[in-house]
């Protein structure tokens, strides 16, 4: 908000320079973004009468002008604005001034031949907004020549713009700043109290009718009659300026005075057009939410298209206004307007919020809404707005009607207990120099004094530190609610840099938590495997089982939470497939939703997907696409498990139809479900035109990180090698296809006892002369012992132990 500081003095007495204000009010939490100093942009100029113009004798479009300043002699200036000419009031700037609007200084000069000793100003140079093309004229008569022109032009005054926080809604308005600058500062207040205004009839053809009124819970509407339609007074509208804001006319600049001085939005409509548009000689102003499909013209000429979540104010049922957003085309005031209804009125600040949104529409008056409005004031800015009305536009006010169903003013402030023990062990102590101290009780209630706050004392703590009841005023009750409110004020008005800054007498390094240590392992293992990191969104389309629906969501496709994160990495490898990009290998880490009879769950997923080619380069295949088999995908997993130090088990599975049924399996870690790990069912395939291998997997990450071991995996431990030569035996036999070699190997791991180092399968073989329903399967054992060299006669016993055993557990056919 931009900030007058003539009109700031008017409200509240500043002995501050503006730089000092400008700090003061920064280190309180209002940043001051910007000092704009106007009063350097006519730093020179003066004021001057045109007593003589005469054409330039060599060139069409100049004049030469004798300018009188009120100095010794007058000033022989070439002008080139068509305007210009004898008995006129203008600005001058004379030799030596600087234009910082236009970068330039001011010299003499000859202008075709013909010499100049200063300048005839337009208003644009000096840095004001005009419609004017030429130079300034004032209209004022007898101007005291010489003088400075800035007081006249509104350029003796500096503008603070100011920014407020969301919780601050009575900072949007010169009221609201000039108590917080009294706060800060100690300053005197003066803001003015309009005084009573007189209707002069009791009853009218104006009647209230409000639908919702929670939506709208206060409504004045007000009839002034032979209003006279005029340019606002100069003062006015140069605060208008000063603020940002162009003046139209005196009415709608009244309107707008008001929301600045009083952050209270008022709408001014023509009685006549309201009339026209209720069709009858009785107008009922009426707030209601807008039916579905209604359309309405705004005042910007933009024809909408209404929902019910827009608020509407009408006349006998038709739209006329966007309730505290913005008013009708239709029923705007005009140069020829005679008669006005006036409209003060409160709206919800969630009504208004959502109306705004809907139709993609914010203004002034919305703004201030949605932070809410202050309601105890509502009466106060109505009458200020009625009597300047009667004032400048010459109004009679002839029927007032009132729709109030706020509750009593008595419940518009609320009491909060405050204890200054807990004061100052939230603040901390105060710097007194060379010496710490703490806050006082006085030092509390002179803070929150200047507030508006209302103390009274209270009981002493079981501390024997005083405690208060603090009674707020209704404009900050939006945003002081409780205790800690009040203690942030305290601090916010002594000065934030009044307080110790001390550091922690013992610091300690900082370390990141082992799950997310472990989660940081986890992603790097898994590039390194040659998987890039995704993610997507936890909103999908709705449909599925369990899933959880959204009651407001923004789109229907993004209306439901996730089940589970394979259904995204498939959509994601169609979506790459069909850009040209290639075969995706990813994963993703992320929560997925879903219900149960006991409420909604959630949990932490890992999943990924996996297809096409891997390898990088293909030459040494002649450019073959060589699809990754299902042991490679499946190694991918293993090798990310084997670097984590976790024995996984697969066990076939086929629960999930999105699968291959024969090519699933089921992870388990010491006995419990870690996740799945599959091929795409070819139906799917086909339906989603993906490659003939694409694998996923999808794991509990909560599962997989309570079977880490913290030790081995976040510091990992030296383990000695042994320095003596291994003794390597094959086995080979026949086995029934359903036993799974994980099975075999868990038999030969337990036989081989201490000695046996490590199992691998390298070969297997089904076909001619092999039993049916068996397959030929080739294990490699490595036997080792730490300390000694290993003799035949020690391994042959074991080797011995671990073929007995799988005769004896699975009845094989050895083959060697």
């Amino acid at each position: 908000m931009r900030i007058s500081l003539n009109w700031l003095r008017e409200l509240v007495e500043i002995k501050l320079s503006p730089e000092e204000l400008a700090e003061t009010l920064t280190m309180a939490g209002f940043e001051v973004e910007e000092i704009e100093d106007r009063r350097t942009w006519a730093n020179g100029v003066v004021i001057g009468k045109v007593l003589e113009r005469q054409p330039h004798p060599n060139a069409d479009k100049l004049s030469v002008c004798q300018v009188d300043i009120g100095a010794g002699e007058t000033l022989n200036i070439v002008c080139g604005a068509a305007n210009v000419k004898a008995d006129i009031y203008v600005p001058v700037a004379t030799t030596g001034t600087y234009l910082p609007n236009i970068d330039l200084k001011i010299k003499p000069a000859k202008l075709r031949g013909v010499p100049s000793q200063g300048m005839i100003c337009s208003l644009k140079e000096l840095g004001l907004p005009t419609d004017v093309d030429g130079i300034h004229i004032f209209t004022q008569e007898n101007l005291p020549l010489g003088s400075d022109v800035r007081p006249l032009l509104g350029l003796d005054d500096v503008i603070l713009d100011l920014t407020a926080t969301a919780n601050r809604a009575d900072a949007l308005s010169m009221v609201g700043v000039a108590r917080e600058v009294a706060a800060l500062t100690g300053g005197k207040l003066s803001i003015p109290e309009p005084g009573e205004v007189s209707i002069t009839k009791s009853a009218g053809n104006l009647a209230l009718k409000i639908a919702d009124t929670q939506a709208c819970p206060a409504y004045i509407g007000t009839v002034i009659e032979q209003v006279t339609i005029a340019p606002s007074p100069e003062w006015l509208q140069q605060r208008l300026r000063a603020a940002g804001v162009r003046p139209i006319s005196n009415v709608v600049d009244i309107t707008n005075y008001v929301l600045l001085e009083w952050g209270q939005p008022l709408h001014a409509f023509d009685c006549d057009r309201l009339q026209s548009v209720a069709s009858s000689g009785n107008l009922t102003i009426g707030v209601r939410f807008a039916n579905t499909g209604e359309s309405f013209k705004t005042l910007d000429g933009q024809t909408r298209t209404l929902s019910t979540q827009n608020l509407l104010i009408t006349a006998n049922d038709r739209p006329v206004a966007l309730a505290g957003v913005m008013g009708g085309e239709e029923t705007e005031v005009h140069q020829g307007t005679q008669s006005l209804v006036l409209e003060a009125a409160l709206f919800d600040s969630v009504a208004i919020r959502r109306s705004s949104r809907s139709v993609g529409l914010r203004s002034e008056a919305s703004g201030r809404y949605e932070r809410g409005v202050n309601r105890a004031e509502l009466e106060i800015a109505n009458r200020r707005a009625l009597s300047l009305i009667s004032e400048l536009a010459s109004g009679v006010l002839v029927q007032q009607e009132i729709a109030d169903t706020r509750p009593d003013p008595s419940t518009w402030s609320r009491s909060i207990a405050l204890r200054l023990d807990r004061v100052n062990q939230i603040l901390g102590p105060i710097d007194l120099g060379e010496d710490t101290g703490e806050l006082q009780e006085q030092d509390v209630e002179r803070i929150l004094t200047a507030l508006g706050c209302r103390l009274t004392p209270s009981e002493k703590d079981t501390n024997h530190q005083p405690t208060w009841s603090v009674s707020v005023p209704p404009y900050r009750y939006r945003d002081l609610e409780r205790e800690i409110d009040l203690i942030e004020e305290i601090a916010r008005l002594y000065g934030y840099n009044k307080f110790c800054d001390t550091l922690p007498e013992k610091a300690e390094a900082g370390y990141l938590p082992l799950d997310e240590e472990l989660i940081r392992k986890l992603r790097a293992f898994l590039r390194a495997e040659g998987l890039t990191e995704l993610i997507h969104y936890s909103l999908v389309k709705p449909g599925e089982d369990r899933n959880i629906v959204l009651s407001n969501p923004l789109f229907v496709e993004y209306s439901a939470l996730r089940t589970d994160l394979i259904s995204g990495l498939i959509d994601a490898f169609q979506y790459n497939l069909e850009q040209g990009n290639g075969a995706l290998n990813g994963f993703e880490i992320g929560q997925i939703f879903w219900q149960e009879e006991d409420g909604l769950q959630e949990t932490e997923t890992l999943a990924g997907i996996v297809g096409g080619d891997i390898s990088v380069g293909k030459w040494s295949k002649s450019g073959r696409e060589e699809p990754i088999s299902w042991f490679e995908a499946k190694g991918i997993l293993e090798s990310v498990f084997r670097q984590l130090a976790l024995q996984v088990e697969f066990q076939p599975d086929c629960r999930d139809n999105r699968l291959h049924p024969g090519r699933t399996a089921s992870l388990w870690i010491r006995g419990n479900r870690l996740g799945i790990f599959g091929q795409l069912h070819p139906q799917l395939r086909r339906e989603k035109g993906l490659p003939d291998s694409v694998y996923v997997f999808q794991l509990d990450l909560d599962v997989l990180l309570d079977s880490l071991g913290e030790d081995e995996v976040v510091v990992p431990t030296f383990r000695p090698y042994s320095t003596y030569p291994a003794s390597d035996r094959d086995i080979a036999f026949f086995a029934p296809v359903k036993i799974s070699v994980s099975e075999i190997e868990k038999v030969i791991t337990k036989a081989g006892k201490d000695l046996l180092e490590s199992v691998e399968l390298f070969d297997e073989y089904r076909g001619e002369n092999v039993p049916e329903g068996q397959r030929s399967l080739a294990f490699r054992l490595i036997y080792r012992a730490s300390d000694r060299t290993l003799t035949e006669a020690e391994v042959e016993p074991v080797h011995n132990k671990v073929r007995e055993a799988l005769v004896e557990k699975f009845g094989v056919n050895l083959r060697s």
